[in-house]
């Protein structure tokens, strides 16, 4: 069973940044895609950024693209999300997420989830 546990979130002023952490387990890591989701007060959960396996390919929401990195240590069994430039638009709940198996995006496993709170 995988496991994810995120880290990292708090509370930020606007333009500063912060870098969310997840920890992966219960599988080889270096297999699996991950992703990163936020979802905001009475929103819906979005799509942030997800990573192929090897790291070779990464993928962000228009809304973060410049201003966010996605990347993963296969050795630590970790993904990273950095944000930079926050937005108070950016304050939301971000949640890491695994997909069902190796070498698809098709997510299934998700953490607790770490609050992200960017003040103007």
């Amino acid at each position: 069973q995988v496991q994810l546990v995120e880290s990292g979130g708090g509370l930020v002023q606007a333009g500063g940044s912060l870098r969310l952490s997840c920890a992966f387990s219960g599988r080889t890591f270096s297999s699996y895609a991950m992703g990163w989701f936020r979802q905001a007060p009475g929103k819906e959960r979005e799509f942030v950024s997800s990573i192929t396996w090897s790291g070779s390919n990464t993928y962000y929401a228009d809304s973060v693209k410049g201003r966010f990195t996605i990347s993963r240590d296969n050795a630590k069994y970790t993904v990273y999300l950095q944000m930079n430039s926050l937005k108070p638009a950016d304050t939301a709940i971000y949640y890491c997420a695994a997909p069902a198996g190796p070498f698809t995006m098709r997510w299934q496993y998700w953490g607790q989830g770490t609050q992200v709170t960017v003040s103007s």
